[in-house]
């Protein structure tokens, strides 16, 4: 071979590498087969189905006009004649928009109560230093394992002798700092480095500094998981302000939807209409703080 068709032969470009198959890996690198992979998005469907399932059919419910057969077999899913007429009826039939003011109001104070003494007491639980703090982190654990209904009779009776029977200050007070939130607080507050503080405390800080311009912006994340954690109860919570509240124009819009099943538990579409009325709020809330609460499960997440 010549020096030239040497010189051509090296100077060729390389031929391209044979194209290969992307590989599927989970969080630690490790392969994923095929058939794992679609065993896993058929759970994941299945589980979807399951929780959506029901309230997309109530929602297919409240929109279908009063011809249409809905327990026809097979069932149909989508309406036919799409109508709103079934959400006008339910304010006709109840006062539904004086019920969710009730309940938007016990619900924001819930909210505020709940981040405000929760992140005030997980503080004090995860940064203080003081005799019996152990003890105190095992009521509030303790709290959590007692049952909502061993404890009602106590409530009414302390909620009588207060004289806030009928009144929304009662629904919002026994559960204005629940255990739940003060221990997700108390978590996410231990996750932050020591070394913060204590160069704010060389600074000269307090502790209400150290606590207000420090640890609780470190912490945002969580204080909106408690957010969406109050406002779900207070706004889904129906034993309670059913055994405190008496006077209809004080009643949430839980209790004033038990009554429009009650009155009409024949029209379906009465009913479903009604359940998508009370469930829109928590949409709503959760899609503009999701960001914040997937963020705030693995600041609070339970440690050791």
């Amino acid at each position: 071979m010549s020096v030239l068709e040497k010189t051509a032969h090296t100077d060729l470009p390389a031929a391209p590498p044979a194209a290969r198959a992307p590989r599927i890996t989970d969080e630690h690198g490790r392969r994923i087969r095929p058939a794992e992979l679609v065993l896993r998005y058929a759970l994941l469907l299945a589980v979807l189905a399951l929780t959506t399932g029901p309230f997309l059919w109530q929602l297919s419910t409240s929109l279908k006009g009063p011809t249409e057969d809905i327990f026809g077999s097979p069932p149909e899913f989508l309406p036919a004649h799409p109508t709103l007429h079934n959400y006008a009826r339910v304010a006709d039939t109840i006062p539904v928009w004086d019920y969710a003011l009730n309940s938007l109001k016990v619900a924001a104070a819930s909210v505020v109560t709940n981040c405000a003494g929760s992140a005030l007491a997980g503080y004090a639980l995860a940064r203080l230093r003081y005799r019996g703090r152990r003890a105190a982190t095992l009521v509030f654990v303790l709290a959590m394992l007692v049952p909502v209904e061993g404890i009602i009779i106590a409530q009414f009776t302390t909620m009588r002798e207060l004289g806030l029977n009928n009144t929304l200050i009662g629904v919002v007070l026994p559960g204005s700092v629940a255990a739940l939130n003060v221990l997700l607080m108390r978590n996410a507050f231990r996750n932050l480095p020591y070394e913060i503080e204590e160069a704010a405390y060389v600074d000269g800080a307090d502790v209400w500094q150290r606590f207000w311009r420090i640890a609780l912006p470190a912490v945002k994340g969580t204080v909106a998981v408690v957010a969406i954690f109050a406002f779900m109860g207070a706004w889904d919570d129906f034993l309670w302000p059913l055994v405190v509240l008496s006077d209809p124009d004080r009643f949430t819009l839980t209790i004033g939807l038990n009554y429009l099943h009650g009155t009409f538990a024949n029209d379906e579409r009465l009913v479903a209409a009604g359940t998508v009325i009370a469930v829109a709020p928590l949409i709503a809330l959760f899609a503009c703080l999701q960001r914040y609460f997937f963020r705030g499960v693995g600041e609070g997440a339970v440690k050791g």
